[in-house]
């Protein structure tokens, strides 16, 4: 059976490269070529590829907010000109990791692991929150990447009102619509700015900035009023929270 392979990164000649690269194997078939992170999803979800060449460093999304939108639908190769990735990019089970410019001796070798890696069908990636690889230690989220099917919605973290939990779900309240993504309260907290987001309760995590007011709510409990009037129950340990941030 054939490797159908998605080809994604965001310069051309490194795309052309890698296809040429391919093109000598007869069990290989290269079904997408994907410039951008986003035609890199509509292409899984289309094409359903076995396998990915991936680029980590792309404008608008990188490598790893691909894979966490599209978890283990595809097995995956790092293609990339920066190996500082390279031991995040194992922990989340990738095939290989090529440092650019890749010759065609190491493309061979990552086909290898790559056949048996599908021949026997073991995790392509760890389910994790894989867009924190792609940061800088000690650095905060800035954007959510939230798959709608073959789409994708990209909400700046400055554009958040509060985060809800909503079963194996978090939504995402920003500008007056709601965006799901299957994620756990906890770990959306721990990649926001604490400075900026405080969780004012068990399922409530709040950007200050649309703090309008605090209203008494009943006997040691409070209501956060949003500037958009939207009220959130505020628990006792949230109040703590909020007020050591406020100030």
């Amino acid at each position: 059976m054939k490797i159908r392979i998605a080809i994604v990164d965001d310069e051309e000649l490194a795309r052309k490269l890698l296809r040429e690269y391919l093109s000598v194997y007869e069990d290989v078939e290269v079904v997408a070529e994907c410039a951008n992170g986003f035609e890199a999803v509509k292409a899984v979800t289309d094409l359903k590829p076995d396998l990915l060449l991936l680029d980590i460093q792309m404008p608008r999304l990188n490598g790893f907010e691909v894979l966490e939108l599209i978890g283990r639908e595809a097995g995956v190769i790092f293609v990339t000109a920066y190996d500082q990735y390279a031991l995040r990019a194992f922990d989340v089970h990738a095939v290989d990791y090529l440092l650019k410019p890749v010759s065609e001796e190491r493309m061979r070798e990552a086909l290898e692991r790559a056949r048996s890696r599908l021949a026997s069908k073991s995790a392509m990636v760890a389910p994790t929150q894989l867009s924190a690889l792609a940061r800088p230690a000690g650095a905060y989220l800035e954007r959510v990447a939230i798959r709608d099917g073959a789409n994708v919605n990209v909400i700046p973290v400055s554009k958040i009102d509060y985060v809800e939990a909503q079963d194996d779900y978090v939504c995402f309240h920003a500008e007056g619509k709601r965006f799901l993504k299957q994620q756990t309260l906890a770990e959306i907290e721990t990649s926001l700015d604490p400075a900026q987001f405080v969780r004012i309760h068990r399922s409530y995590i709040l950007n200050i900035d649309r703090l309008a007011k605090l209203e008494l709510y009943a006997k040691d409990s409070h209501a956060a009023i949003l500037r958009n009037g939207t009220r959130l129950v505020v628990s006792r340990s949230g109040y703590a929270r909020l007020n050591a941030v406020l100030k």
